[in-house]
């Protein structure tokens, strides 16, 4: 079977490492005052990229937390991708010069795609669209807000576009360690030919297991987050389950 990548999560707020339990911003639990430190050690133990989002810039619009962004950037080698605030093109542009690999564009995909189709144009393989759902619903201005439009029809409307990857996260899930929804993310990856990243719910090595058992639909990561931070999944596990 194919391997698939794992992308632990840097998700930032007040300048520290957090992780929310269903989106919640009043929900969050701290698990670093140093970013950057965190992000040597997920790059120290094994992992080939990272997944950062700004949760305060996800709600505000902009960046909030960029001076921790850039500390990452600064302490890394491995590539970041970043989400979280990004609603203009001299954002992107800001970011892919300031070093992120990729950018993730959630609240923009949902309200922009003129925004998503130039920065694909402009930027080829450097796009990344995320869906963050709620009961099948794109969610979207930090899931502050759930949209009328289904994850589905939002991600098939980007199939010619050129996106990199689709971030497909179940918001329910997200931060409970209630296991991914498999069912669901797997129909979104069959029926897409752009590759889906599984974020929302990870707790053990038995979830990263399932992902990779169904690489063949097009599902080509998965992102770990609170498992990890709590100890349930140790990098070396993680990164064996994702090889097989």
């Amino acid at each position: 079977m194919t391997p698939i990548t794992v992308y632990p999560a840097i998700d930032l707020k007040g300048g520290t490492c957090v992780r929310l339990r269903r989106g919640a911003m009043t929900e969050a639990t701290v698990y670093g005052e140093d970013p950057a430190a965190q992000a040597r050690a997920w790059q120290e133990a094994g992992f080939s990229w990272l997944h950062v989002v700004d949760l305060d810039g996800a709600v505000a619009g902009r960046a909030v937390n960029a001076s921790a962004v850039a500390a990452i950037l600064a302490a890394v080698t491995i590539p970041v991708q970043l989400g979280g605030g990004i609603r203009n093109l001299a954002a992107i542009e800001l970011w892919l010069a300031a070093g992120v690999r990729r950018v993730i564009l959630g609240s923009a995909a949902a309200k922009d795609p003129r925004l998503v189709r130039e920065a694909c144009r402009k930027f080829p393989g450097r796009v990344v669209v995320g869906i963050d759902a709620r009961e099948g619903y794109v969610a979207a201005e930090g899931w502050a807000e759930t949209t009328s439009m289904r994850a589905r029809d939002l991600a098939l409307a980007y199939e010619d576009a050129g996106v990199a990857a689709i971030v497909f996260t179940d918001i329910a899930r997200d931060g409970m360690l209630a296991g991914l929804n498999l069912e669901a993310t797997e129909a979104l990856a069959w029926a897409l030919t752009t590759p889906v990243i599984a974020s929302g719910g990870v707790a053990g090595v038995e979830d990263i297991a399932a992902v990779r058992a169904r690489a063949g639909a097009g599902i080509e990561g998965v992102i770990v987050g609170r498992a990890l931070y709590d100890g349930r999944i140790r990098p070396a596990e993680a990164l064996a389950a994702a090889r097989g």
